[in-house]
């Protein structure tokens, strides 16, 4: 068990630093210099000086998109304030208690204490109102960030926010989980799927998921939103009409970012 947790965190602080080193890397493609800005803490990986912010993910499988505790939705009102889907999460996590032996001893109970706040929370995410407003506070902090960047093969495609939100929301179908061995309950996550065409079928591929993770004392009673990198990627891209290289390293994906970010590139040359 030992070794598994200290893998775990070396693994974490992998990605932390490399998450690091590709923002860095393209502040300085952008022509920012070292000397960019940064709010992580805000999900502004990169402000360049016309006040621009950008979150950079990098060639990781999954992206974690948050997972917070009951002191965030406790003290953030935005999530509140989204059909109170703050009270909601907050539900997710008083279905379990406080001491995790606990939890362990009655794992079946607790679950079963879940299923009816993730069903919830799914009837909730269906409206598409409320998914946009919830894709838009998880990934750019309520409209704060005003770009997504996505390290793919060495080179950074830049979409503006108001982009991904219409893409992804217009293409999620939203349900429960369902359980696929005997010990396993149904809804105990919301996953976020898209219908595709494979070998003439129409399939529906899961891009994403909103889960309760209890896995470990570390990590207990936490909500955890994560993406799909690839998935999410090619996603955006099949539903972008409009594409340019601003460098060979930097492609601007979009009408809106070209406009923005195209003015910023002449200028500076």
């Amino acid at each position: 068990m030992g070794k598994k947790k200290a893998m775990s965190s070396e693994k974490a602080s992998y990605v932390k630093r490399k998450g690091h080193e590709d923002a860095r890397e393209f502040a300085e493609s952008l022509g920012i210099g070292k000397e960019y800005k940064s709010e992580p803490q805000a999900k502004k990986d990169v402000i360049d000086s016309e006040g621009n912010s950008y979150s950079v993910k990098s060639g990781e499988k999954k992206w974690q998109i948050f997972l917070y505790g009951k002191k965030r939705f406790e003290e953030d009102y935005v999530f509140g304030g989204i059909d109170n889907l703050g009270d909601l999460f907050l539900k997710c996590i008083n279905a379990f208690p406080e001491n995790r032996n606990e939890y362990l001893r009655n794992k079946d109970k607790y679950k079963r204490e879940l299923q009816p706040h993730m069903r919830e929370l799914c009837q909730k995410l269906k409206n598409k109102k409320i998914l946009k407003a919830f894709i838009d506070k998880a990934m750019f902090n309520s409209g704060e960030v005003n770009f997504l960047v996505i390290k793919e093969q060495g080179k950074f495609y830049v979409f503006w926010s108001r982009d991904v939100v219409e893409i992804l929301s217009n293409h999620y179908e939203v349900e429960n989980s369902k359980a696929r061995a005997k010990n396993q309950f149904d809804d105990q996550k919301v996953v976020f799927k898209v219908s595709e065409k494979r070998d003439g079928k129409d399939v529906k591929r899961t891009h994403g998921e909103i889960e309760v993770r209890n896995d470990s004392e570390i990590h207990y009673r936490e909500i955890k939103f994560w993406l799909d990198k690839k998935l999410t990627f090619n996603l955006l891209i099949s539903n972008t009409k409009k594409i340019k290289n601003l460098t060979p390293k930097i492609i601007l994906c979009g009408e809106e970012t070209i406009k923005r970010l195209s003015k910023i590139y002449q200028k500076r040359k």
